[in-house]
C-alpha cells in the first residue's frame, strides 16, 4: 500500500503556496498527499487556482467546512483568527481523515507554523507529527527560543536596550521581532507562545531555507539539544512559473521584453501589503526623481501598512491615489499596474535588475533563485527580521532609512537607494552575491543536493515508521 501524507496549511494563500511546492517535491519520493484546508469562508479563486495548477492525481485536497467565529470581536487580530480557525477545524479534520486512514497507509501529518494543535489528531491516528516552517531559519530559531525568552524577560521585547542573541544569527533588536510578539498582553502573543511551546512535540521540522543562505542559523538549529526535534532545510521551495494569464500579465511582460538587460526595478509589496497615502506619494515621487526604469504593483492605501491575509481588497482604483501627472511624467520608463503582476515571470525576466520588496519569505526566495538583488521595505509579520538578515547578515539588500519624525521613507532616500542598487558600487557587490546564491539554490535542489537529501531523510523516516 502506498505511503500517504496529510498536510494541514494555515488559512491564507501565502501559507498554502510553499506547502504545495513541498507536496510537488514529495511526489518524487513515491508518496501520495491530501491537503486538508481550513477556511473561514468558501474557497477563494486563488486557492482553487493553486490546486488546479498541480496536474497530478497523487495530490488531492479537501476544503474543511468553516468553523463558527461568531463569538470573536470585530477587531480580532488576524493571527488569532488563523489560530482559532485551525483549532476549531480539528473535529472536521478527524472526520475527513477517517476514510483516508482506512484505505491508505497514512504515515505523517505535516502542519505549518500555526497548526500544532493538530498534533493531538496525529497521535490519535498514530502518524508522525511534522512541522513545515515556511519562513526563515532565523524566525524558526526565535520560535524555539521564545518560551525561554518569555520566562526570562519581564518587559516588552521592543523595550530591551540590547539586541537579542538568537543562536547562529546576527543579533536582532526586540523592536524588529515579528509583529505578533510585540504586545505580550494580547491574545496573539499567547497563541504564538502556545504554538512555540508545542514545536518540541514534532518528530521533525522542515524549514524553507538552505545552508548557503542561512548557514549560521541552520548549523545552530541542527545541533543536538535534548527535546528539540531534528531540523531539515528543504528549501528553496518556490513557484517558478505562473499559470494566471490576463491583460496585466501580457502588458507587464511585453513591456519588459523591450527594456535593456537588468535595467528595471520591480516594486511590489506581496499579496497583501498596503502603504499609507503619504507613503505612496513619497514612493511615487522617489521613483520619478531617480529616473530608473520601474514596474510598480500599486494598491489603494490603508491607514497603516498591513496584510490582507484573506484577500480583502479595496474597491477604489489605486491609480486615484498617485500624485497628479505622475503617470504621464514617467510614461515610457515606468509601468504601473493595479493590485497584481505575474511575479514569478517578472523576477525571472532578463530585464529585471532589482526588487523593492516587503520581505515576505516567498518573495525573497523567488528573488534568490533568480539572482535579483533587493531593496527591503518590511511591513508586517516577520518581515523586519528578514530585512535585518538580508541587509546585515547575507548582504544581498539595501535598506532605506525612515524619517525619525514620522517613520515615512522620504522621496530623496528612495531615489538614492534605488540609484545605489541599480548603478552603484554597493549594488554591484549585492548583485554578485545574489549570483552566487542563485547558483547555490539550483545546486541544493538538484538530484544529490543538500535540500533534496534532507527531504529524502524525512521521507525515509516516514516510510520506515512501524505501525504499533
Amino acid at each position: 500500500m502506498e505511503h500517504h501524507i496529510a498536510i494541514l496549511p494555515a488559512p491564507g494563500i501565502g501559507h498554502l503556496i510553499p506547502l504545495v511546492e513541498l507536496a510537488k517535491r514529495l511526489l518524487m519520493h513515491q508518496l501520495s498527499i491530501t491537503f486538508f484546508v481550513p477556511t473561514d469562508a468558501p474557497p477563494s479563486k486563488a486557492q482553487k487556482l493553486v490546486f488546479e495548477s498541480i496536474h497530478s492525481n497523487k495530490i488531492n485536497h479537501i476544503f474543511l467546512p468553516p468553523p463558527s467565529l461568531d463569538d470573536l470581536p470585530q477587531d480580532t487580530k488576524i493571527e488569532t483568527r488563523i489560530a482559532l480557525i485551525v483549532a476549531r477545524s480539528l473535529p472536521s479534520l478527524r472526520e475527513a481523515l477517517k476514510p483516508i486512514a482506512a484505505t491508505k497507509r497514512l504515515v505523517a501529518l505535516v502542519v505549518d507554523l500555526f497548526g500544532t494543535d493538530a498534533f493531538d489528531v496525529a497521535t490519535e491516528f498514530n502518524v508522525s507529527p511534522y512541522i513545515f516552517f515556511p519562513s526563515t531559519a532565523m524566525a524558526l530559531s526565535l520560535f524555539l527560543l521564545l518560551p525561554k525568552l518569555d520566562e526570562t524577560v519581564s518587559c516588552e521585547y521592543r523595550d530591551l536596550p540590547e539586541p537579542v542573541e538568537i543562536p547562529g544569527c546576527v543579533p536582532v533588536h526586540g523592536r524588529d521581532f515579528f509583529d505578533p510578539v510585540q504586545d505580550r498582553r494580547n491574545d496573539v502573543y499567547k497563541w504564538i507562545l502556545h504554538h512555540a511551546k508545542r514545536y518540541r512535540l514534532a518528530e521533525g521540522i522542515m524549514v524553507n531555507s538552505f545552508n548557503e543562505l542561512e548557514g549560521g542559523a541552520l548549523n545552530a538549529l541542527k545541533k543536538f539539544e535534548l527535546g528539540k526535534p531534528p531540523v531539515y532545510p528543504v528549501g528553496p521551495l518556490v513557484n517558478m512559473g505562473g499559470s494566471s494569464i490576463g491583460s496585466e500579465r501580457n502588458e507587464c511582460l511585453k513591456w519588459l521584453d523591450s527594456q535593456p538587460l537588468g535595467s528595471v526595478l520591480y516594486v511590489s509589496f506581496g499579496s497583501g501589503g498596503t502603504l499609507s497615502f503619504e507613503q505612496i506619494t513619497e514612493l511615487a515621487l522617489g521613483l520619478e526623481a531617480n529616473e530608473q526604469r520601474f514596474l510598480w504593483v500599486v494598491r489603494s492605501p490603508d491607514v497603516v501598512s498591513n496584510a490582507s491575509f484573506f484577500t480583502i481588497q479595496s474597491q477604489t482604483d489605486p491609480f486615484d491615489f498617485l500624485p497628479k501627472g505622475f503617470l504621464d511624467r514617467t510614461r515610457g520608463r515606468g509601468v504601473v499596474v493595479s493590485s497584481w503582476a505575474p511575479q514569478a515571470e517578472v523576477l525571472s525576466h532578463d530585464s529585471t535588475g532589482g526588487f523593492l520588496t516587503h520581505c515576505g519569505w516567498n518573495s525573497i526566495l523567488e528573488s534568490v533563485v533568480n539572482g535579483v538583488p533587493l531593496i527591503t521595505w518590511p511591513l508586517y509579520a516577520e518581515q523586519k527580521m528578514n530585512a535585518v538578515m538580508l541587509s546585515e547578515d547575507i548582504k544581498v539588500a539595501l535598506r532605506p532609512k525612515t524619517r525619525s519624525e514620522d517613520g515615512i521613507i522620504g522621496r530623496d532616500e528612495i531615489a538614492k537607494v534605488v540609484k545605489d542598487l541599480m548603478e552603484g558600487e554597493e549594488g554591484k557587490k549585492i548583485r554578485n552575491r545574489m549570483k552566487e546564491l542563485k547558483e547555490a539554490a539550483a545546486k541544493v535542489v538538484s538530484e544529490d543536493g543538500s535540500s533534496t537529501m534532507a527531504l529524502s531523510e524525512v521521507t525515509n523516516k516516514w516510510k520506515n515508521k512501524e505501525k504499533i
